[in-house]
């Protein structure tokens, strides 16, 4: 799709052109084109997750909310959508809106199961929402689990038995 704002006395823009500008490192200007593509086109769930991106990019989590919010809504294709549960989720946590990050990412990983992207976030989530031993029983499945580390390896077996309770002592 070829989505194409104007703004009275400026040049058409496309999402194909706002991207390239992001890609050619213009953030700026990718950011403004991409604002009033998303005004023009509030539905379009990619131009809006774009938006979101580089307000995300350039440091302004604040601004890109709505835009995640709304391309999520607008139904993105799974990969985009992926990665707008993981942006959506990480800014509302360096926000501080953990509850927020919490439902965002727990809904990310109900759809993206084998996500382990948005596990690590939740985890960091979970930490802050004071849930510390759930987000380290998480880090360490997602370590025992993803590791190619000889030394981990070798603790496979440990590891994961310690990520069921970590509170746990032998023998009981």
């Amino acid at each position: 799709m070829n989505v194409v704002a104007e703004r009275p006395g400026t040049a058409a823009m496309s999402l194909e052109a706002a991207t390239a500008l992001r890609a050619e490192g213009r953030h700026d200007e990718a950011r403004a084109a991409l604002v009033t593509l998303a005004a023009a086109h509030p539905h379009d769930a990619l131009v809006q997750y774009e938006a979101a991106c580089v307000h995300d990019f350039l440091g302004d989590e604040a601004a890109a909310v709505p835009y995640y919010v709304a391309a999520i809504a607008a139904g993105l294709p799974d990969e985009a959508l992926r990665g707008a549960y993981l942006g959506l989720g990480s800014t509302y946590r360096t926000l501080g809106r953990y509850a927020d990050a919490d439902a965002v990412l727990v809904a990310g990983r109900e759809r993206f199961p084998d996500a382990r992207e948005l596990a690590v976030f939740h985890a960091m989530v979970l930490h802050n929402l004071g849930r510390s031993k759930a987000a380290v029983e998480m880090l360490l499945t997602l370590l025992a689990q993803t590791s190619a580390d000889p030394g981990i390896a070798a603790y496979r077996r440990a590891i994961t038995a310690y990520a069921e309770d970590i509170d746990r002592r032998w023998p009981e």
